[in-house]
């Protein structure tokens, strides 16, 4: 097979790929849709996702969601830029824009399967950088941890901003922290943690695993990973790094900010309304669903709902972020990620 027969190929199953994705995409989230319409007594037949989405649009000021995807490219661009700082102490040196695409691919794949973008991110970099996945691996989860740091960082504030407003929406929704305890104790998740500790020491313990074929490749992506976590402490410029992390939740905050004045119902909420949704909304990003879906939907709802914004009003606001975000952002950058990634690599 001849290399440009080859690439065509490769083009087409990416993009094939890409295509079975953007419609498990829409099949789950027309699944969440549908099951938020029976709650609220409304008949299938009348309940369009595609209808819902276009009615909301027609309602918002497009100038300020325009902003908010603006504000959320700025955010990847440092998400990408951070990365970078993260590889160079392994002696990876990836084009801004391989990282840059190769995020917003993971972001893509994560409305369709949560949790598999951060693997098809480092898998794409690796790809087009011609290096480990391992390696590679190890800086996302380091990207992760420190946006998990972030994020406690950004409710301690929230706590202490509003205190009496979430406790007043902790104490209406004692069914959330029952749910979140139920799954950190569940049998079954203590179960794959005991599983995971015991295969973990057997393959650096036990020779015969050690030497078998699985048991080289698992050895290996771990201390792969390992290696990936050292590279923290290898950083040349600490203060930009920081900078680019705050910057990132930054974007995020003024992302929902900004958006409250695309639609009159919210227009008039303060910053502090801002943090509050914004708070409650990145909980409802980081429970996995595909991209957050129905989970964003209700924890932003309800946080509005403590700033006087009905019901209904608050679920339309949360389509309208959301489906800006996801459409203009995810998707669209997801899909020309397939196209670009190709392209700009051409030559490798």
């Amino acid at each position: 097979m001849n290399s440009r027969l080859k690439k065509i190929l490769q083009t087409v199953v990416f993009l094939s790929t890409g295509i079975l994705i953007l419609y498990w995409v829409y099949y789950k989230q027309n699944q969440a849709y549908m099951a938020e319409c029976a709650l609220r007594g409304i008949a299938g037949k009348e309940c369009s996702l595609l209808q819902k989405v276009y009615d909301d649009f027609r309602s918002a000021n497009v100038w300020y969601l325009l902003l908010v995807v603006v504000l959320y490219l700025i955010s990847n661009v440092s998400r990408a830029l951070r990365w970078n700082m993260l590889l160079r102490p392994l002696d990876i040196k990836p084009k801004l824009s391989n990282s840059f695409f190769a995020v917003m691919l993971g972001y893509f794949a994560n409305l369709g399967l949560p949790r598999v973008g951060e693997i098809i991110r480092a898998a794409t970099l690796a790809k087009y950088e011609n290096e480990k996945v391992d390696r590679v691996m190890g800086t996302v989860i380091v990207d992760r941890v420190i946006d998990v740091i972030l994020m406690l960082l950004v409710i301690i504030i929230a706590m202490f901003s509003a205190t009496g407003l979430l406790m007043d929406f902790i104490h209406e929704n004692n069914d959330i922290s029952n749910k979140i305890n139920s799954v950190l104790t569940s049998p079954i998740l203590i179960g794959i943690v005991l599983i995971m500790l015991v295969i973990f020491v057997l393959l650096f313990k036990s020779k015969r695993i050690q030497n078998s074929g699985p048991g080289k490749k698992i050895r290996t992506f771990i201390l792969g990973v390992i290696e990936g976590l050292k590279t923290i402490r290898s950083l040349k410029n600490p203060t930009v790094f920081v900078l680019h992390s705050l910057n990132i939740w930054l974007m995020y905050y003024l992302m929902l900010y900004v958006g409250f004045s695309a639609f009159e119902p919210t227009a008039s909420l303060g910053p502090l309304a801002g943090l509050i949704v914004f708070t409650l909304g990145s909980f409802g990003i980081v429970i996995p669903s595909p991209g957050g879906m129905g989970t964003y939907h209700f924890l932003v709802t309800a946080g509005l709902m403590l700033y006087g914004v009905n019901g209904a009003d608050g679920f339309s606001f949360a389509n309208i972020l959301f489906f800006t975000i996801q459409i203009f952002g995810n998707i669209i950058f997801g899909i020309l990620a397939m196209v670009m990634l190709p392209f700009l690599n051409r030559g490798k």
